[in-house]
C-alpha cells in the first residue's frame, strides 16, 4: 500500500508564488481526478510530487520515505505528462521504440507485453518520430507509457487532450479497470471535466496555489445547489450559507452553494433548488480565480 503525502510545498518563479504552502495526501487504490485553472500550478505540484523539479519549500514522501534523489520511492511512481513535439531537439527526435525502450528502463515493473499491445491497439507506428506526431497520438504515447509503467501511483497530465470521444472513452474505461484489478493509484489532471466526474472518486481543485477543495466526487456534488429567484428571495435562502459565483439578472440573480454538514437550505423561501455538474461548480469555485 503506497501512500504520498506532501506537506508544505513552495513554489516561486522570480515574483510569482505557484504553490502557496501545498498540503496533500494521496491514498493507495484510489482514483484521483485534479482540476484547476490554466496556470494554477497542476502541472508545477506533479513534477514536485514525482520529484522532477524541485520545491522551495516543503517535502514529499511515499511510504515516509523522500521521494527526492530516492529510487526507492521514486520506482513507486510515474508521472506521464503531455508532451510538446514543438521541438525536433533531445527526446523529440527520437523514434517512438527508442522512446518506449528508455521509458522501460525507468520503471520497474515495466509490462512490456501490455506496451506493446497499448502500441497495436492505439496504431502507434514504432518507428515515427515524437516531433511528427500529431497532438492526439502524442497522448495515445503518453497513455501507453503510463499504463505499462505498472507504477504503483500513475500520475497523467492533460493524457485525453487532442482524443476524440470515443478514445476518451476508451482510456478511462482503461484505467478503472486497471484500478479494479491492481488497486493502482490514479491522479489525472485534465480539462475535460464532465466526462471524467464519474470516474474520479476523489476530486481536487487546485486554486490561489493552495489545494481549496479535495473530497469525495459525489459526496461534493450532492452537498452542492444552484440556487435562483429574486435576490432578496435568495439571499433570505442563503443566510450564513458559503456562497460561490454569484450572478446578477436584473432583480434577479443565481448563486451556488457548498452545503457543510449540519446546513441545510432555508425552507419557505422563494426559490429555485438545482443540482450541479462537476464542471459547473468548478467554475462557479475557481471560475473567476486570477492566474
Amino acid at each position: 500500500m503506497s501512500v504520498l503525502e506532501c506537506k508544505g510545498i513552495t513554489k516561486r518563479y522570480k515574483d510569482k508564488e505557484v504553490l502557496k504552502g501545498v498540503d496533500l495526501k494521496i491514498e493507495q487504490g484510489k482514483i484521483y481526478g485534479l482540476i484547476g485553472r490554466n496556470g494554477a500550478g497542476k502541472t508545477t505540484l506533479l513534477s514536485i510530487l514525482t520529484a522532477q523539479s524541485p520545491a522551495n519549500s516543503g517535502e514529499v514522501r511515499v511510504d515516509g520515505e523522500p521521494v527526492w534523489e530516492n529510487r526507492n520511492a521514486l520506482d513507486k511512481l510515474c508521472f506521464s505528462r503531455e508532451i510538446n513535439s514543438m521541438s525536433i531537439l533531445g527526446p523529440n527526435n527520437l523514434k517512438i521504440k527508442e522512446y518506449f525502450r528508455i521509458a522501460k528502463t525507468f520503471y520497474p515493473n515495466w509490462d512490456e507485453e501490455l506496451a506493446e499491445k497499448l502500441i497495436t491497439d492505439f496504431g502507434i507506428k514504432p518507428k515515427s518520430k515524437i516531433h511528427k506526431l500529431s497532438k492526439g497520438m502524442l497522448s495515445m504515447v503518453t497513455i501507453a507509457i503510463g499504463m505499462a509503467s505498472k507504477a504503483p501511483i500513475t500520475i497523467l497530465d492533460e493524457p485525453v487532450a487532442g482524443l476524440d470521444v470515443v478514445a476518451r472513452e476508451d482510456f478511462y474505461r482503461m484505467v478503472i479497470e486497471e484500478n479494479a484489478e491492481t488497486g493502482r493509484t490514479f491522479i489525472i489532471s485534465t480539462h475535460i471535466i464532465e466526462e471524467a466526474a464519474d470516474v474520479f472518486e476523489e476530486v481536487m481543485f487546485l486554486k490561489d496555489g493552495v489545494i481549496f477543495l479535495k473530497e469525495n466526487t459525489q459526496d461534493i456534488l450532492e452537498r452542492s445547489k444552484h440556487i435562483t429567484g429574486l435576490s432578496e428571495e435568495v439571499d433570505k435562502a442563503c443566510e450564513n450559507l458559503n456562497v460561490y459565483h454569484e450572478e446578477n439578472m436584473g432583480r434577479s440573480k443565481g448563486v451556488t452553494v457548498i452545503l457543510n454538514d449540519g446546513e441545510n437550505i432555508k425552507e419557505g423561501c422563494d426559490v429555485t433548488i438545482q443540482p450541479v455538474s462537476l464542471q459547473q461548480l468548478f467554475v462557479a469555485v475557481c471560475g473567476r480565480e486570477e492566474v
